[in-house]
């Protein structure tokens, strides 16, 4: 549904950051400084001295941290503030939910993002999402709620929302797509074989040649698990099959995707490589407003490049293709077993290529039922990282 512009009405936009101290976080600080945009609320995992920095700069109303014991101590450090810091994952998703936003941002890391978006758009507010994975896992849950709620979901990925923008203008109905194309930067390890990706440190792996981003992500970048990712949260954001998603390896990571249409047009989106303007589109859609990011100089001379995508020695993709075909839980089951294996390669306890074997081990363990439910979700998303971390010989188990 498109919302009145609070530009033309006159009111202030405000806007609540989850995970406000990661790197989109901290970028959507940023833009919301340039805009001067409201900070209702902001939330992070444990780090107390970046959370109280935003407090007092921005004075928001709620502010949260997961870990107890930080937000306790950042609870004394801004008691001279009339911000109220709650605490735990609850608290997190107590924020979301009380929150006066206008939007909420999501950028959460992985699968703990999913009960907040839930909390946001259970109490009417849009969300900007810029973390992949409740889309993934419980994109069918979410999206639903959304509809129902009457709420936007507004994708912030650079590929999404290209995708997102390409299509606005009035050409969205399905009989009109004929393909998306979504580009890949090919991540650092772009051109290895195989053998060569078998002793790839995580400094390696977390090295992106583009994007600066945490470390699970440029993990994921570097496996090309994030395209895999973005393929499913495509087929659920935009209602297309999994057949009609491609990937293209575009080095220069300046055209963000495509949208093919029947007639054969192709409409991209480009612009520099820069978070900052898919948060700024995502917070200020339905309108725009001068940003922040440096422009395209077409007085300079550059090019554009377009490679196949090497499913050989980057399996990832197609099993994430799988993964949409088969539908319901197994996008969440491939998620889970992914963040788990990226976090074993991250403690080094596994190689980078093992990456591969588990995530795609964990669509052939078993049949799996259909979850009618965010808790079913997560339930499964707990036992299926448990599973892969006994597969690697790890003690460790995810609580519910």
């Amino acid at each position: 549904m498109k919302k009145d512009s609070d530009f033309l009405t006159g009111k202030r936009r405000r806007v609540a950051v989850l995970g406000s101290t990661g790197s989109v976080g901290k970028q959507a600080i940023e833009v919301i400084r340039s805009l001067g945009f409201g900070l209702d609320a902001v939330c992070a995992g444990s780090d107390e001295k970046r959370l109280e920095e935003q407090i007092r700069e921005f004075s928001p109303r709620f502010a949260a941290l997961a870990d107890e014991e930080a937000a306790a101590r950042l609870r004394l450090a801004v008691r001279d503030t009339d911000t109220k810091v709650l605490s735990g994952e609850e608290g997190v998703c107590e924020l979301a939910f009380l929150s006066d936003a206008d939007v909420v941002l999501n950028s959460v890391m992985g699968s703990r993002g999913i009960r907040p978006t839930v909390a946001a758009i259970s109490s009417g507010k849009d969300v900007a999402m810029a973390n992949k994975e409740p889309v993934v896992a419980a994109g069918e849950i979410i999206l639903r709620m959304a509809k129902e709620k009457n709420v936007n979901v507004i994708p912030v990925d650079s590929e999404h929302s290209a995708i997102f923008q390409c299509l606005s203008g009035g050409f969205n109905s399905h009989r009109y797509i004929s393909r998306l194309i979504l580009t890949a930067s090919g991540g650092p390890f772009c051109g290895k074989k195989r053998s060569q990706l078998e002793n790839v440190t995580p400094a390696q792996a977390t090295d992106h040649p583009v994007w600066k981003m945490g470390k699970k992500i440029s993990v994921d970048s570097a496996t090309l698990m994030n395209k895999g990712l973005e393929l499913i949260e495509a087929v659920r954001l935009f209602g297309v099959d999994a057949d009609r998603v491609d990937v293209t390896v575009h080095r220069q990571s300046i055209v963000h995707s495509m949208v093919e249409f029947v007639d054969g047009s192709i409409l991209a989106q480009m612009g520099r490589p820069d978070m900052r303007h898919c948060v700024q589109f995502a917070l200020c859609w339905p309108e725009r407003r001068p940003s922040l990011c440096e422009r395209l100089d077409f007085s300079s001379s550059f090019s554009l490049t377009f490679e196949p995508l090497d499913n050989e020695n980057f399996p990832l993709v197609e099993v994430a293709r799988r993964a949409a075909a088969l539908g319901g839980v197994y996008p969440a089951v491939m998620n889970a077993a992914n963040e788990a294996a990226v976090a074993l390669f991250l403690d080094e306890k596994i190689s980078f290529t093992d990456i591969f074997s588990l995530v795609r081990g964990s669509l052939d363990a078993r049949e799996y039922p259909n979850a009618h439910s965010v808790d079913e979700v997560l339930e499964l998303d707990r036992r299926v990282r448990n599973e892969v971390f006994a597969l690697a010989g790890e003690e460790r188990r995810t609580g519910a």
